[in-house]
């Protein structure tokens, strides 16, 4: 049992340290916003440098240039011809998947969603024998369940 805590404890670090990274990215990419004529236009204008200009810096055409503007504007470019691009304008290419809160709140917030579905269908399922939980109760369980969500990692939490 006492390797068992020691494992759990060690998912937590684990789990703590990769949410560090995460908020940390969220942190500095608050401003980030994609400009409306996308990265790879917007920084080849900034350097006063030509479609064809770095056309040549690629090895490929003025038309292909111009195809993979439209490809970032559209969703459509990979991120292996972005770094090419990048890397011809000597810069760096950089992504990441940013959330719109916390990990902390995204984590809380599905808790409470889980903990709130697993009650009401048992609460659903005592009314039916005349035995449904008071406002009071049903709070507290909801809280108990996403504390067990939140500080278990080995839960389902993501499970639909």
């Amino acid at each position: 049992m006492r390797v068992l805590g020691w494992i759990m404890s060690i998912k937590k670090i684990v789990q703590a340290q990769y949410q560090s990274i995460v908020d940390r990215a969220v942190n500095q990419s608050e401003d980030w916003a994609i400009p409306q004529e996308g990265w790879i236009r917007t920084v080849r204008k900034a350097l006063g440098m030509s479609g064809s200009q770095l056309a040549r810096r690629l090895g490929r055409t003025r038309a292909a240039v111009s195809n993979m503007e439209r490809a970032e504007l559209s969703g459509s470019v990979s991120i292996k011809n972005m770094q090419q691009m990048a890397k011809a304008m000597n810069c760096r290419f950089v992504y990441a998947i940013i959330p719109e809160v916390s990990i902390e709140n995204l984590i809380q917030n599905r808790a409470k969603e889980k903990a709130i579905t697993i009650v009401a269908k048992a609460n659903s399922h005592m009314a039916l024998e005349a035995q449904a939980l008071d406002k009071e109760r049903i709070e507290f369980e909801v809280n108990r369940i996403k504390n067990i969500f939140i500080n278990d990692p080995s839960t389902d939490l993501w499970n639909d």
